[in-house]
């Protein structure tokens, strides 16, 4: 109940912003118009002349790429990302093309004024034993207009999803990079990735080879020196006591071997899922772990390998680094995006550059995630990795 509860918090918050957003972009619409009214003739005279043109047509154009950047902001209400890097002439079109779907937004917002105060105003007349417009309360006519509702409010509600996709598009088209320039930066980001994903490698194995070497290396050693004191051992007490150690020195080895299996991949994350591998996570925390996950199906295999190494870092940190006396792990989806939280409430000061952190970063990147650290020297911890639910 609380989780649903929440859920429907936040699809209600984000349904306030998007009339919020669509009421502002119904207003800027207007400024915008007055703009481009304005502007044109300065543009047009400046085009005629073939010359860069006076002071007036370059505050024009630093104006427009003020309206388009406020614009921008304006969408990141929808829950869009939308990455401006064009002004000027291009500024000016986004603008002349926006103000039209900021017009169709308003209209769109007005009938759903309209259709909720026409239905309040019969509610109530009714309620009062009146029959607004000449219409009493028969039960055709109610279940008529309880249909008619319905269905205009569906409307209003598909124009609302519609203006918005709308309003994503055309500055995705008009201020967002061309394919030529997207296309580069991909190929760019793909490379730094997999360099990145060379790097973390290269780190697990020197990881892996340390933990070996230091560990299970040593125990191997001696449990080799105890059996061959037993060899030349001529006393039974004696004989017995190097078997009882050479036994115990056997086991901490194979204990030892089994934490670094678990820390390279959890057997366990394959046959049980992610749910469960985080609860494993938690009983060898040494610090009380809360886990909240709120995923309705199994993500994608590289995905849920991420966001393991991603709780088990952070929860590891926090128990030997932070003093912190709890820590929360929360797993869900949002919008499009699977969101990793792990917050503790320890001293803080993690050092989003260091080994472990970074190469969380490196791994989360390489799944086109996002990754971020916020870590007061006061404390709380909170690591937040996102990652794309497809």
């Amino acid at each position: 109940m609380p989780e649903r509860r929440e859920r429907l918090i936040t699809r209600a918050a984000r349904a306030g912003r998007v009339l919020a957003a669509l009421i502002l972009g119904t207003l800027t619409a207007a400024v915008e118009m007055v703009f481009l009214l304005v502007a044109g003739p300065i543009l047009l005279v400046s085009r005629v002349h073939r010359r860069p043109g006076p002071a007036s047509a370059r505050l024009v154009l630093l104006a427009a790429g003020g309206l388009a950047e406020l614009e921008v902001r304006r969408l990141g209400l929808f829950g869009g990302q939308v990455v401006s890097e064009h002004r000027g002439g291009r500024a000016i079109a986004y603008l002349a093309v926006r103000w039209l779907v900021g017009v169709l937004g308003g209209l769109v917002l007005f009938l759903l004024g309209l259709g909720a105060a026409t239905g309040v105003s019969f509610v109530v007349g009714w309620a009062r034993g009146e029959s607004p417009d000449g219409i009493p309360p028969t039960p055709w006519i109610v279940a008529y207009l309880a249909v008619a509702g319905v269905v205009m409010l569906f409307l209003d509600i598909m124009g609302i999803v519609g203006v918005a996709a709308l309003e994503l598009g055309i500055a995705r088209r008009f201020l967002g990079p061309s394919s030529t320039e997207a296309l580069e930066r991909r190929v760019a980001e793909l490379a730094e990735s997999r360099a990145g994903i060379v790097t973390v490698v290269d780190q697990e194995r020197r990881r892996i080879e340390r933990d070996l070497h230091d560990g299970v290396q040593q125990r191997l050693v001696a449990l080799a020196l105890l059996i061959g004191r037993a060899r030349r051992g001529r006393s039974q007490e004696h004989l017995e006591d190097l078997l009882r150690q050479a036994q115990q020195e056997a086991q901490e080895a194979l204990n030892e071997l089994r934490e670094v299996a678990w820390r390279i991949y959890p057997s366990g994350l394959d046959s049980l899922g992610l749910h469960d591998a985080l609860s494993a996570v938690a009983g060898r925390a040494g610090v009380p772990v809360t886990v909240r996950y709120g995923l309705a199906r199994r993500p994608a295999g590289t995905v849920e390998t991420a966001a393991y190494f991603v709780v088990r870092e952070a929860v590891a940190n926090a128990a030997k680094h932070s003093g912190a006396r709890e820590v929360v792990v929360e797993i869900k989806e949002e919008g499009e995006m699977i969101v990793v939280r792990v917050s503790d409430d320890g001293s803080g000061g993690a050092d989003p550059s260091g080994g472990g952190l970074s190469g969380l970063a490196r791994r989360v990147a390489a799944l086109d995630g996002r990754f971020a650290v916020d870590s007061p020297l006061s404390g709380p911890t909170t690591i937040t990795a996102e990652f794309p639910c497809d």
